[in-house]
């Protein structure tokens, strides 16, 4: 029982709370590969300037959208959402990023962060099918085609 009221949606507390530590690494992974795009977006130098600088912000707006979703998910599962730099880097498979690399790095580093969110992402699917949770299915299906195309197009760059 949470805040004094039991939740009741038909998924046990247990299975639950193994689907928000899912959800957890998820934002995390999100989280950091938004913060990640927003700051190659401030940074990024080169012939590519326009046509990165306009990609990574469609890319991070985008991401910022999926947190409040992501997070919000968690909370209707009756748990607190992480929302620290600290919890985000102990959960986060995504690699944090020093110094300003070169555009076509960036890239690169944005292709396996939207990859490695993906994986997150799917590693979810067997905990929420057994479950029976339909609604996180539906968001972590929709945080992959999102996070598997945006790597195809990334991917794209780096083609000779």
């Amino acid at each position: 029982m949470r805040n004094g009221q039991p939740i009741n949606i038909g998924i046990s507390e247990a299975d639950r709370q193994t689907i928000v530590d899912g959800l957890s690494r998820l934002l995390a992974d999100s989280y950091t590969l938004y913060l990640q795009t927003h700051n190659f977006h401030w940074n990024v130098t080169g012939p590519m300037f326009n046509t990165l600088h306009t990609m990574f912000m469609t890319q991070y707006t985008e991401q910022w959208g999926a947190l409040d979703l992501i997070a919000e998910r968690i909370r209707a599962l009756g748990f607190p959402a992480p929302g620290t730099y600290a919890e985000y880097a102990r959960l986060s498979s995504v690699k944090e990023v020093t110094g300003v690399p070169k555009a076509m790095e960036m890239v690169r580093i944005l292709v396996d962060a939207q990859e490695a969110t993906a994986r997150t992402a799917r590693s979810l699917f067997p905990v929420v099918e057994a479950a029976n949770d339909q609604p996180t299915a539906d968001l972590i299906t929709q945080r992959l085609d999102v996070h598997e195309k945006t790597a195809w197009m990334l991917r794209s760059l780096l083609e000779e």
